[in-house]
């Protein structure tokens, strides 16, 4: 090789040696790059795998309490032992779980956790933070003091163990509140319908805003003493007053029907908490929704007060409306289909059906407890007839278990919160002023409301009754679940903190000493709840009447019979003989053909709804077929009724008092008063 050629082949690898150094470059960073994005990822791994076995370890704390729980309730019942109920028990060990939680395990601080410090005018849900290059994401959980931060970086257990708010509402809260409507004793219900919307709205109003006054004197006279560490506004208080007048005498009432107390207070006590959960509801959403114009938000303002009234009925009639309308579309469905031959699917449509009526409502911007409530009686009253008997059965079941788990496990995480919770304000003034605020708001619902609904009772509201209402006005999950819903702030910190004292107050004593309060006010007991009482609601000896309703049901009674339960159900009498004759088609198409075949549609189980201790004769066509109370036919020589009312399709026999007067007809159905028999 001449000169010239090493020189050109020299001359060309000078050349391309940037070129050749640059691809090393590039291939040593890829390599490097690479490397580093699999140790990533195995990091990340080991991250994820850790959360999981932590998340186990968090469920599996709760699963046991629910096990120890139930297995000592199995020793109180074989001991008889009353003092302590299941719920209070619950709420035992989860804050002996929270203390272990607390103080007795550590988790030791991840050198990972880097506190960083930035200026910004509010705070982002969702944060995006770049670390070299990449992006991640953050999701707010909430605030917490400056004192907190070492507690939150070095126990990750106990961040682990607060649940997401939405958690109770969406999947713990609709089982217990469709069990509350799906159970109910209808018979006991609607005779005190009236006095237990009384106690449920009305009442709930009033306990409201007297909370709410007194409360909010409390906290001008803590900034007078200059113990408020924050804000707290008027519309606070009311807010307070909304979720702690919610009542959930779970203890009580389980005690009560272990015991066969009187039904007509069951009643009463079970209906009104069921309903007020209900208002406590959409009132503290109304509260919130107050928002009136100009720069001061917590200023009164008329407008503002209307708007928040209207948002109140708006939402609880819309809410109402849907729970309603999803267990006609259930009944509907169970009736025109042959899901009865196919139990387990026919149980899935029901339990599925009933439970989106709550997420439908949340999503509509409805309430959703309201909304399942509602869709709870109606499927107890409809659907529950369509069902075949093996899913009569299995339903009853689940949602018997499903409440009992659920309820049991919010008792728990109660306990557990108590020392878990990160943002706990205890204000010794403001606790001794809630207590003494809710006593005088629950003595303002009970005393002058029975005092009025007293006249125009026949059978009185007594004073030991009245005294044991007021005892038994215990604070449950409802509260706690409205409480922890939103806890951002310092208002609403101090009163999460107080509503968990005021629950754990309320379950331990007074749902503790119920049979004690039941021995001392005298109140009787091994009461059969099947049969109509003989003593009247104040505890005397009283004469059985048999006509107790009131007019506006017995005409509810009669629509619902004739026309409602046969639309939606196989039972009622067949719509081709209450309809007119102009709607012959129709109603064929609408009857179901065991309307025909079925004898049993004579019984109507939900005669009892209406009429106590009345004879009830059913006529179809040309044929009457006559039954007492209880269902049994009536032989052809037996006494007649006292009076008859008649229908078309349909002729009900209500025995009269002799000292009542004989309502017309026009005054019991006036729809049916220019139609011919």
């Amino acid at each position: 090789m001449g000169p010239k050629t090493r020189n050109a082949v020299a001359l060309k690898v000078w050349k391309t040696a940037p070129v050749s150094v640059f691809v090393s470059l590039l291939v040593c960073l890829c390599a490097i790059n690479a490397e580093d994005s699999v140790m990533e990822n195995i990091v990340t791994e080991k991250k994820a795998e850790e959360s999981h076995r932590q998340d186990s370890a968090d469920l599996l704390i709760f699963i046991m309490l629910l096990t120890l729980t139930i297995l000592t309730i199995w020793l109180f019942k074989h001991r008889r032992f009353r003092f302590l109920h299941e719920t209070g028990l619950a709420m035992i060990y989860g804050v002996l779980m929270g203390v272990v939680l607390r103080y007795g395990i550590h988790v030791p601080r991840d050198i990972n956790n880097v506190t960083l410090s930035c200026h910004v005018n509010a705070s982002p849900p969702t944060l995006l933070v770049n670390v070299s290059g990449k992006f991640y994401e953050y999701t707010l959980k909430g605030e917490i003091s400056p004192t907190e931060v070492g507690d939150v970086q070095d126990n990750e257990m106990l961040r682990k163990v607060t649940f997401d708010p939405e958690v109770f509402f969406n999947i713990l809260l609709p089982p217990i509140i469709f069990h509350a409507g799906y159970s109910l004793k209808r018979r006991h219900f609607f005779r005190n319908m009236g006095s237990i919307l009384a106690y449920a709205f009305v009442g709930t109003v009033i306990s409201c805003f007297i909370i709410g006054l007194l409360m909010y004197g409390c906290v001008v006279m803590m900034k007078q003493m200059g113990q408020l560490g924050g804000d707290f506004f008027f519309t606070d208080c009311l807010f307070f007053g909304a979720i702690i007048s919610a009542t959930d005498p779970v203890t009580v009432l389980a005690i009560f029907n272990e015991l066969h107390v009187d039904v007509d207070l069951y009643a009463l006590l079970f209906g009104e908490s069921v309903l007020n959960d209900a208002v406590a509801v959409v009132l503290s959403s109304s509260i919130v929704a107050y928002q009136p114009t100009g720069d001061n938000t917590h200023t009164f303002e008329g407008m503002a007060l209307l708007k928040s009234l209207g948002m109140f009925l708006g939402v609880f009639s819309g809410s109402f409306a849907l729970g309603v309308a999803t267990g006609v579309v259930t009944a509907l469905v169970t009736k025109f289909t042959k899901l009865r031959d196919f139990q387990l699917l026919e149980t899935a449509l029901f339990f599925l059906m009933s439970w989106c009526t709550f997420l439908l409502a949340e999503a509509c911007g409805f309430t959703g407890v309201v909304a399942v409530l509602f869709c709870g009686i109606t499927q107890a009253h409809y659907t529950f007839n369509n069902l075949s008997p093996e899913s009569q059965d299995r339903t009853k079941q689940l949602f018997e278990v499903l409440n009992f788990l659920a309820e049991n496990f919010i008792f728990s995480y109660m306990g557990l919160t108590l020392f878990t919770f990160q943002s706990h304000i205890f204000n010794p003034t403001f606790i001794v002023g809630a207590f003494l605020a809710v006593f005088v708001g629950r003595a303002a619902n009970i005393y002058p409301l029975s005092l009025f609904l007293n006249l125009g009772r026949r059978h009185k509201i007594g004073s030991r009754f009245q005294h044991m209402m007021m005892f038994a006005g215990l604070r449950g999950a409802m509260t706690f679940a409205l409480a922890i819903r939103d806890t951002a702030t310092y208002a609403r910190q101090m009163m999460f903190s107080t509503t968990l004292l005021i629950v754990f107050f309320t379950v331990w004593v007074c749902g503790g000493g119920t049979t004690p309060m039941l021995s001392c006010l005298r109140i009787r007991v091994g009461v059969d709840s099947d049969q109509d009482s003989s003593i009247s609601i104040d505890g005397t000896e009283r004469k059985s009447t048999r006509q107790e309703s009131a007019w506006l049901f017995r005409i509810w009674y009669n629509f619902d019979h004739n026309y409602l339960k046969p639309i939606l159900t196989h039972s009622g009498p067949p719509l081709t003989a209450t309809l007119p004759a102009c709607c012959g088609p129709l109603a064929r198409c609408l009857t179901s053909p065991q309307a025909y075949e079925n004898e049993e549609q004579l019984k109507d189980d939900d005669s009892d709804l209406i009429l106590n201790d009345a004879d009830i004769s059913l006529t179809y066509g040309d044929v009457t077929v006559s039954t007492d109370a209880s269902g049994a036919p009536t032989k052809p020589g037996d006494r007649a009724p006292d009076h008859e009312q008649v229908v078309r399709g349909t002729r009900l026999v209500l025995p009269m008092d002799d000292s009542e007067p004989i309502p017309t007809r026009a005054q019991i159905c006036p729809a049916a008063d220019n139609k011919p028999i």
